[in-house]
């Protein structure tokens, strides 16, 4: 995890005051987003699908609700969103050296190519080792033969050193290119990626590097090579590079690349200055795919590093898991994120079949208040909405929404789209009394290639709120924290007339933590 980070969490701790032994913040804690029982989270590591479980290692604080000691937390579950809390499966070491455990990945060696596995294979975990007494980061390894419980570290860690102090995140794959495994790195300074290849985990060969590139304002970090399904023809394929990048102008941000990779060197498909945003929020970072996944589906999930606001005894979360694929754009081949089907084709379930229906609904320069019956019971829901609007209409949801005593509304988060500017946008600026990024008050994106209908969907669950939009070909991930009974929730039009077409809301404040 970037020293830029560090050094803002600890800036917000100390404006904020945290104290340990604070009053619970449970208000705010997701219902079907993962989050710690306890303690800090940051980026998510070593994610693996075996045997029909989600395997999810995340960089952890085992011991406070700050950024410290880092550890390999880990969680499973077997529909991304119940959740069973684990032991801390890598620890870091206090010794002459102090080897915290930073970020990476895991695979599955069925042929045991490492020599690490009994029967039937192991999982070998690759990651990086940051010790600060020696002032460098370098790659190991550890493997696990008891279904990724606990881990044993190689003896003869690293596995690749440059005696260089920044250099981190390595994330692998099988490559059947090479019948090697493959990895991708980041050094972070240079602004540049490194291939390696392996055929044991253990001994790696130097293949390429890759940048600088689009966006080099910030350090890169986290970085994952995905082989990603064309929307309209899934059979085919192209390649992703994903880079994570915290600072400068861009505040928090992912880039991504498409191109080509032949098994030695990463194309990039696009001018070398273009730089492609993942996500157009404030928060979401550090983003990896599930290793193993059948059919070679790609599930994509993010740290949302916390806002100023603190929150107790938990600090951070995860994005909602998103499947991936690439569409064809007027400006060339775009990445497509979805929530992912796995949580989206059991929604009635979770929901207990409460929701709100409506369509043809016109709004005339006027708003819908959507839940006169009290059908959601408050800030954790889902909605699905397909709009038409007019030539220079401001249309959208109004959530979150508090009213005093003269109905006057006190407190707001608005997320709609703008035709007449062709934006999407959040708008926080009225979101309540929470501390919120005074610089990041208003997220705005180009909406896409928006057809007759605009596709709009809001996921809010008690803190995180994620827009998606024209099918995901857009995304906006943000915090809020509502004030208390601040649960109202409208649809609008200003400046004209637009038709929801169709309407679903899912009450999901009910859904069961295991």
């Amino acid at each position: 995890m970037k020293k830029w980070i560090v050094c803002l969490f600890i800036f917000f701790s100390f404006v904020t005051g945290i104290v340990y032994g604070q009053p619970s913040t449970e208000q705010w804690r997701p219902v079907w987003h993962f989050t710690p029982l306890k303690n800090w989270t940051n980026d998510p590591n070593g994610l693996i699908w075996l045997n029909g479980v989600y395997h999810l290692y995340n960089q952890q604080n085992p011991f406070a609700n700050q950024w410290g000691h880092m550890s390999w937390g880990h969680a499973t579950s077997t529909d991304l969103v119940h959740w069973k809390h684990l032991p801390v499966a890598i620890p870091e070491t206090i010794d002459k050296d102090t080897t915290w455990r930073f970020s990476g990945c895991a695979v599955w060696d069925r042929n045991n190519t490492s020599g690490f596995c009994k029967a039937g294979g192991c999982i070998v975990a690759i990651y990086t080792a940051d010790q600060p007494n020696l002032k460098k980061e370098s790659q190991f390894i550890a493997y696990s033969n008891d279904g990724g419980m606990t881990y044993t570290n190689y003896d003869k860690n690293p596995v690749i050193d440059l005696n260089k102090k920044d250099f981190r995140d390595p994330n692998v794959t099988w490559n059947e290119q090479i019948k090697k495994w493959l990895m991708v790195v980041a050094l972070p300074a240079e602004h540049k990626v490194r291939f390696y290849a392996s055929p044991n985990l253990k001994e790696w060969e130097l293949l390429s590097e890759f940048g600088p590139a689009g966006y080099t304002s910030a350090n890169w970090e986290c970085p994952s090579l995905m082989q990603v399904p064309l929307e309209n023809d899934p059979s085919k394929k192209k390649w992703v590079l994903a880079i994570s990048a915290a600072g400068a102008e861009r505040g928090v941000f992912i880039q991504y690349f498409v191109g080509g990779f032949d098994g030695k060197v990463f194309k990039n498909d696009n001018p070398g200055d273009s730089v492609l945003a993942v996500d157009n929020g404030d928060c979401f970072y550090a983003a990896i795919p599930w290793n193993e996944m059948p059919k070679q589906q790609q599930i994509y999930i993010g740290w949302m590093i916390p806002a100023p606001q603190e929150t107790y005894p938990w600090r951070g979360q995860m994005s909602v898991p998103r499947d991936l694929s690439l569409r064809q754009t007027n400006n060339g081949w775009r990445l497509i994120q979805r929530p992912t089907s796995v949580i989206q084709k059991n929604l009635a379930a979770l929901s207990g079949n409460k929701m709100i229906t409506m369509t043809n609904l016109t709004l005339d320069n006027a708003e819908k208040v959507l839940n006169t019956l009290n059908t959601i019971k408050g800030n954790s829901y889902w909605i699905d909405a397909e709009w038409e609007v007019g030539p220079g209409v401001d249309a959208g949801f109004s959530i979150a929404r508090q009213k005093d005593n003269n109905n006057t509304i006190i407190a707001e988060t608005i997320v709609g789209y703008n035709a007449a500017t062709g934006k999407l946008y959040v708008d926080k600026t009225n979101a309540g009394t929470a501390k919120l990024d005074k610089n990041w008050l208003l997220l705005t994106t180009d909406a896409g290639d928006i057809g007759k209908t605009i596709r709009l969907q809001v996921l809010f669950d008690k803190s995180s709120l994620e827009v998606f939009c024209n099918d995901g070909e857009k995304v906006i991930t943000t915090y809020i924290f509502p004030n208390d009974n601040a649960s109202g929730l409208a649809a609008f039009a200003k400046n004209g007339r637009a038709v929801i077409r169709s309407l679903r809301i899912w009450d999901l404040s009910a859904v069961s933590k295991k």
